[in-house]
């Protein structure tokens, strides 16, 4: 078994104007995530936040101590929501087992062990710091919260899937879900938004080999972008917008840490004032 993590540091918006290309996909782009047999972790300094997955393919792979979080076991201080991306997978924690289909979420507690993957599946994994121990809880599609949005002229018909969410499921400070774009729309979260009070991560995914999709991100007045393909990640700061167009549809992952569990608790950017 392979398990990894690496630091990305926090950074302010004045150091972020000064990075070419390769420097905006060092701090802020995830790629490479997702490989048979290893549990692959970004430590984040925004809100603490982790993100990363675990394949098992034939075998089985634990995730426990990672010394990034200072604890003896992951999920000591620690919540976390697992994603299941590829076809079906067993998650093992707390002495329990949850069969996970595509598209199917697990929520665990803190202080709920040692987590074990298996089967055929390909789990995201996010986690973020915890005061308290919430249900450990399998959140089926059917169970989810879903808001329609957009429309097919503006090219951003969409619907947003709630997993972790306050009317879903108890958590004490992550929040989780994706959107699916209905055919021929790409773009995702336009007008653009940024919420001070909580970080952001994305993985952009169910996109096509070929295509791509411009992640916008910066100050509203200091918009920068930074190319996505298939099952990579992007962390956006608290202080940053977040939004992005495909050249085909595709699906995203949205993970929040930070202040609060409030999903509409957001600072829209009027068009006008993006540059």
């Amino acid at each position: 078994m392979s398990i990894s993590a690496q630091t990305r540091y926090a950074i302010d918006p004045a150091t972020t104007k000064t990075l070419d290309t390769q420097g905006l996909r060092d701090h802020f782009h995830v790629a490479g995530l997702f490989a048979e047999g290893e549990i692959k972790l970004v430590y984040s300094h925004y809100d603490r936040l982790i993100l990363g997955s675990a394949v098992p393919g034939t075998g089985r792979l634990t995730l426990d101590t990672v010394a990034e979080t200072g604890t003896p076991g992951f999920l000591d201080r620690r919540e976390a929501g697992i994603l299941n991306i590829g076809e079906t997978g067993t998650v093992e924690v707390g002495g329990e087992s949850y069969t996970l289909e595509r598209g199917e979420v697990l929520y665990v507690g803190m202080g709920s062990g040692p987590i074990t993957f298996s089967g055929a599946g390909r789990f995201y994994v996010l986690s973020a710091p915890a005061h308290r121990a919430c249900p450990t809880r399998l959140i089926k599609l059917s169970e989810a919260r879903r808001v329609e949005m957009g429309s097919r002229e503006q090219a951003n018909e969409r619907t947003i899937i709630q997993f972790l969410h306050p009317e879903v499921c108890e958590s004490c400070q992550l929040l989780m879900g994706y959107t699916q774009f209905a055919d021929g729309s790409i773009w995702n979260t336009m007008p653009a938004h940024r919420h001070d009070r909580r970080m952001e991560a994305y993985l952009y995914f169910e996109l096509p080999e070929a295509a791509r999709v411009f992640h916008f991100m910066g100050e509203p007045d200091q918009t920068r972008h930074i190319v996505m393909a298939n099952e990579e990640a992007v962390i956006s700061p608290p202080w940053s917008i977040h939004s992005g167009a495909g050249t085909a549809s595709y699906t995203f992952c949205w993970a929040m840490a930070g202040d609060n569990v409030d999903f509409t608790d957001m600072d829209m950017i009027a068009m006008e004032d993006l540059a």
